[in-house]
């Protein structure tokens, strides 16, 4: 797609988060299933219906801007998803793997942080109709609170029982200066 206006920008983003969004709702599933901590697989079963939603979004925003998306894939979500099968192919099942797909997944939330966030910039600065913005604003919102249950978990469940798991180094000391 060439872009040559802030709109072709506009539709440009938009369609690469839809891609980015149907990719998503193909991996989580796996991860939910991954997943050795049960709080971790549940937080991924309610993100994939999250997603979910947050597709029939894009699609009202589409529909009340009057706008027709582009078919491209994002590329960007592709490397994340396999980040994800990487942690599963590559770590057994467990805490240590359950950091990882936390590690994996924060690195997806982040990428539609950003998006997002540039899709309402974009939104604003064009002057699009509230309600479309309204729209994007709702999914950033859950896409900064799926990231915080994510650090809860890490903080709180995974990665503790990771760093209690059988062969772990202890940790360097540390040295002071003089």
């Amino acid at each position: 797609m060439t872009v040559k206006t802030l709109e072709d920008l506009f539709v440009h983003a938009l369609s690469d988060i839809y891609s980015a969004e149907k990719q998503l709702t193909k991996a989580l599933p796996k991860l939910a299933r991954a997943a050795h901590n049960p709080a971790l697989a549940e937080a991924f079963r309610m993100h994939q219906e999250e997603t979910e939603g947050q597709i029939e979004r894009i699609d009202q925003v589409v529909e009340i801007l009057g706008i027709k998306l582009k078919r491209i894939k994002c590329a960007a979500m592709e490397g994340l998803v396999e980040e994800g099968a990487e942690a599963i192919e590559e770590i057994k099942e467990g805490p240590v793997r359950d950091a990882g797909l936390i590690n994996a997944a924060q690195k997806v939330e982040h990428y539609e942080i950003a998006s997002y966030g540039t899709l309402r910039a974009l939104g604003r600065q064009l002057g699009y109709d509230a309600s479309a913005l309204e729209l994007i604003e709702a999914t950033l919102a859950e896409e900064k609170a799926t990231d915080e249950k994510l650090t809860l978990l890490a903080e709180q469940e995974a990665n503790p029982e990771a760093a209690e798991e059988p062969g772990r180094r202890a940790p360097a000391k540390k040295t002071t200066k003089r």
